[in-house]
């Protein structure tokens, strides 16, 4: 149903994007969908490129000597493991299979890192194997490590400990205090079984000022470390480098006129629960602030602070390299009209959307591109529902105000996906095919060229 005038629904509109904007403008959408026939993602690369370069330019200018891992978790394609190999980065993997993955995809095995809790025997004899880097999570960790994995070495385990922050006392993620004292002394008694390279830390959230004190937290602990005779010379910040979606007008407008009768069904969120859709300081920007920030008890910046005790700054940047790298496209095939406005059904599920499943919603305007357009003389509202028998599997509950009226066989594009949106949560459910991965090359040609991704799942 169409709503003359002044379109009442927010939008949130996504920030310009020429490279994006000349894939939707080039035809090629509309044949992927026919030849694929169903949903699917396409990746922009040279986006990837530059937003690595961007961070390499910022480690430049400050002259920290650093080192950038691709957190490989924020999308499976492999062609993001290719590029970082290409452009001088490692991969941040958490399971053998993606230790694997990043290794045949052509990332040297000292250009890993590997994350997360609790790691199997397999992850961790792999890990030595190939020289990668391990953040050791737990006391129990590192004992396997110098007591197991050390029987089955060709070289010694590089190892970094994570550290509980301060400030999240109740995270599952690292050791504290006494527990890091502990670990010093047990890496002592090792001897030549481990080489322990450092600190790291897993912080929740994009507060600027709460990382940069963390870090000079991991500084002073480097410099302890080397009085007991370890190597103790770099640490990491993983990642938490925010991405603005929108601008700052769009966003701060959004959240002051949204409430629950523009979603379907009544729906309300709590706009806490949102990623935050602008950030004034955001990517390759965000490091910067992060490295000019003086940490608490310092009187020096960071970058000051890392350049004299001669450490290395490890990132572990996911999101933040994935922005503008690539979209999600539907096709809608079915349309109900509701009171006042559409409820749309496309050729796929919220599963390939991730932020649907947790209680939050992807909130940047979807496009919409029809073989026949009508002038875009109304505003048409329209929520989107997925092709599954589940009530609550909605990629939108926002009434988005679109400008021409939605038809059957129209496609949707949801701009910026690829970072953790495009494969979190997938699943093959009622049988339908996972969306498939296109990337496309060179977007700056009259006729972008694609071909599949090559990850092998």
């Amino acid at each position: 149903m169409a709503v003359t005038g002044p379109p009442a629904l927010p939008t949130l509109p996504a920030l310009p994007d020429p490279a994006a904007d000349a894939v939707l403008g080039s035809g090629l959408l509309e044949e992927l969908a026919y030849a694929l026939g169903g949903p699917f993602h396409f990746l922009l690369p040279d986006a990837f490129d530059a937003n690595l370069r961007a961070l390499h330019s910022v480690l430049d200018e400050t002259g920290v000597d650093g080192f950038v891992y691709f957190a490989k978790k924020a999308n499976k394609a492999a062609v993001w493991a290719e590029r970082s190999a290409a452009g001088g980065a490692g991969v941040d993997v958490a399971s053998a299979a993606e230790l694997r993955q990043a290794l045949g995809h052509g990332v040297r095995g000292e250009h890993l890192v590997v994350t997360g809790p609790a790691k199997d025997l397999a992850l961790l004899g792999l890990a030595v194997r190939h020289g990668a880097l391990i953040a050791v999570d737990a006391l129990d960790e590192l004992d396997t490590l110098i007591t197991t994995v050390s029987g089955d070495r060709t070289r010694p385990a590089r190892l970094l400990l994570r550290c509980l922050p301060p400030a999240q006392p109740h995270s599952r993620f690292g050791l504290g205090e006494a527990e890091v004292a502990l670990a010093l002394e047990r890496c002592v008694t090792a001897g030549e079984a481990v080489r322990m390279e450092g600190f790291s830390f897993h912080l929740s959230g994009y507060d600027v000022k709460l990382r940069a004190d963390l870090a000079g937290h991991l500084v002073e602990l480097c410099l302890k470390a080397r009085v007991l005779g370890l190597e103790a010379d770099r640490i990491s910040i993983g990642g938490g480098l925010p991405v603005s979606y929108s601008s700052a007008a769009d966003w701060n407008t959004f959240l002051t006129r949204q409430n629950g009768g523009h979603y379907h069904a009544d729906r309300t969120f709590d706009p806490d629960g949102f990623y935050p859709y602008h950030s004034p300081v955001a990517g390759a920007d965000a490091l910067r602030r992060i490295l000019a920030t003086r940490p608490e008890g310092h009187r020096p910046s960071l970058a000051a602070l890392l350049n004299d005790a001669g450490i290395t700054l490890l990132l572990e940047p996911g999101r933040a390299l994935l922005d503008r790298a690539g979209g999600t496209v539907f096709r809608v095939q079915g349309v109900k009209d509701r009171d006042g406005y559409q409820l749309l059904t496309v050729n796929g599920t919220s599963l390939s959307l991730s932020e649907q499943w947790f209680n939050s919603e992807y909130l940047p305007d979807p496009h919409l591109l029809s073989a026949h357009p009508d002038t875009p003389d109304a505003v048409w509202p329209a929520a989107v529902g997925a092709a599954t028998c589940l009530e609550s599997d909605m990629l939108t509950w926002r009434k988005v105000p679109f400008p021409r009226r939605p038809r059957t066989g129209d496609l949707l594009v949801y701009p910026n996906t690829a970072g953790y949106q495009m494969d979190s949560n997938e699943s093959p459910f009622h049988d339908l095919a996972l969306p498939p991965k296109v990337v496309i090359d060179h977007t700056d040609r009259a006729r972008p060229r694609w071909r599949l991704d090559r990850h092998a799942p």
